[in-house]
């Protein structure tokens, strides 16, 4: 008699349980960074990276298998979907330490935040593989201030600006193998969150009403992601992969509110309540539009031994629009470059032989340019696969990954953030649905 793996209905009832906490966490409007940089577009761009890509600098876009023993699951191209051997699941969280620093002046932060549910399935003989999740697309987070005289007037005045929020992917994807070499998949995505912006103007001379604006915008939507992944075999356990991604140039709908209000800063210096709301226009219709993205990868690999690749991106943000604004976003490009070695998978004697080493190195020129300067970003990153109790039907691992980088300049009076970003990540391999005999 045939039974199905009584405990399959457990995980598949928690993993639903932790999708849908980490659904009602997204949606939600919250500060999951402070960078004034990111009040530009749609706020700081995150990418569909787990940890273990992340500590190659990034690389992923010509990474089909990694090693022959256990599944990761790729979501920047679908195409290595069909490599999934193994049900497998992917839960972690980041946190991050962030220093801004402008001229003579500094001042840090600390956010932390869950990053990222996926789960992928094999099906039909090892060849179609099928993943569905959650992940970060944006975040936005700032506030800050400055002081100057209004227009045609002696009159000191206090501008504030302050955002938070961000967009959240909710993919469901397939990848199909062609013969045995050439791969191809896709991914529909849900793009969902708020975006919320406020701008304030105080006067500091004489008691006045001052004035808030609030912009929010609530996006929801579909999109699309695809990508081609072709090997090219060196030996029985080598091999050069090249891969394709890419992004459609999506319209997604967003629902705008934006609302002016008057109030009275108190004596302990909070907001008081509005008093007056001049303005107020409630889920008005808008677009937003989405740009096209490229990635092209390569990578050279020895079978459950090394790995190294490279990436090279381009974006097209100077298409990006909210509401027909772009808000003179610039097109980005950006590299990189990283690899993993585990010395012997298959090691006994020595638990440091099993385990994953990465290091990385990634380069981007962003969308964003202020005064006449282009900012730019780059990253240092290396992590580790810690290998956890393992049996000839599951494989289980603790992805580790740190980023040290850098973006912006002091150049003209700008900010420059020097961030430590901490990557932690769960990886489940499991025969779910193995089936067992009883006589």
């Amino acid at each position: 008699m045939k039974l199905l793996h009584l405990n399959m209905y457990k995980r598949i009832n928690y993993i639903v349980a932790v999708i849908i906490l980490f659904a009602s966490v997204s949606v939600k409007a919250q500060v999951t960074s402070q960078s004034p940089y990111s009040r530009y577009g749609l706020g700081n761009v995150k990418g569909l990276l787990l940890p273990q890509f992340r500590a190659m600098g990034g690389i992923s876009t010509a990474i089909y298998k990694p090693n022959n023993y256990y599944s990761n699951i790729n979501m920047q191209n679908p195409a290595s979907y069909s490599g999934i051997t193994l049900t497998t699941v992917d839960i972690g969280m980041s946190g991050g330490f962030k220093q801004l620093k402008r001229d003579n002046l500094s001042e840090g932060s600390f956010n932390s935040t869950l990053s990222h549910i996926a789960l992928a399935f094999p099906i039909k003989n090892g060849r179609t593989g099928l993943s569905f999740g959650l992940m970060p697309y944006t975040d936005l987070g700032y506030e800050f201030s400055n002081s100057g005289t209004l227009a045609g007037d002696t009159t000191v005045a206090n501008r504030l600006y302050s955002g938070e929020g961000g967009l959240t992917k909710a993919y469901f994807g397939l990848g199909q193998q062609f013969g045995d070499h050439f791969r191809v998949g896709v991914n529909l995505e849900y793009v969902f969150g708020n975006l919320v912006e406020n701008r304030a103007l105080e006067l500091q001379s004489v008691p006045s009403i001052n004035t808030k604006q609030q912009d929010k915008n609530s996006v929801g939507g579909i999109s699309f992601s695809y990508g081609a992944q072709y090997e090219i075999p060196l030996s029985a356990k080598s091999r050069i992969t090249l891969g394709y991604s890419g992004s459609s140039p999506s319209s997604i709908n967003s629902k705008r509110t934006f609302v002016v209000t008057q109030y009275l800063r108190q004596s302990s210096g909070d907001e008081g309540t509005a008093i007056d709301t001049p303005a107020f226009t409630e889920n008005g219709s808008a677009k937003l539009k989405l740009p096209l993205l490229h990635n092209f990868g390569i990578a050279i690999q020895k079978d459950n031994k090394w790995l190294i690749g490279a990436d090279f991106r381009t974006g097209n943000w100077s298409k990006l629009s909210i509401d027909g604004q772009n808000n003179g976003l610039q097109d980005s490009w950006g590299a990189s470059i990283g690899g993993q070695l585990t010395p012997d998978m298959t090691s006994i004697g020595s638990y440091f032989n099993r385990v994953d080493y990465r290091l990385g190195f990634t380069y981007d020129k962003t969308y964003i340019q202020v005064k006449n300067q282009d900012i730019k970003q780059m990253a240092v990153t290396f992590g580790l696969g810690l290998p956890l109790a393992f049996n000839r039907f599951a494989f289980h691992k603790l992805n580790l990954t740190t980023e040290l980088g850098r973006r912006g300049t002091l150049t003209n009076g700008l900010v420059q953030e020097n961030y430590i970003n901490i990557h932690l990540g769960f990886t489940l391999n499991d025969t779910w649905f193995r089936r067992f005999k009883f006589d």
